[in-house]
């Protein structure tokens, strides 16, 4: 069962050209994140991983830069708190972390 869903993100790989998928707001993609998962932990904790990715990559989250060592951070739905290592970087080099002092 691992081979298969290892088989359908290669598939959407080929179907859907980079340039063709949604953007991501993580730094490592959603498919290839689960394609990861799912490979080097298995079927279980790949669904698990596809599961988490779905419910958070997606509108809904909150981008801000921390006031005290001006890090920028982003809030998911879930109410995950993400770093800058984390996110994906067209959101920190976005005019979304602009100072609105400025």
């Amino acid at each position: 069962m691992k081979i298969m869903l290892l088989l359908v993100i290669k598939t959407y790989w080929v179907i859907f050209p980079k340039d063709k998928r949604r953007r991501c707001i993580f730094r490592t993609s959603c498919s290839k994140y689960v394609y990861q998962v799912t490979k080097e932990e298995g079927l279980f904790k790949g669904l698990i991983a596809l599961k988490y990715r779905y419910q958070n990559c997606r509108s809904g989250f909150h981008v801000f830069e921390n006031s005290v060592d001006e890090s920028k951070m982003m809030i998911l739905p879930s109410g995950q708190l993400l770093m800058e290592s984390e996110i994906s970087e067209r959101f920190i080099k976005s005019r979304l972390f602009t100072s609105k002092s400025k």
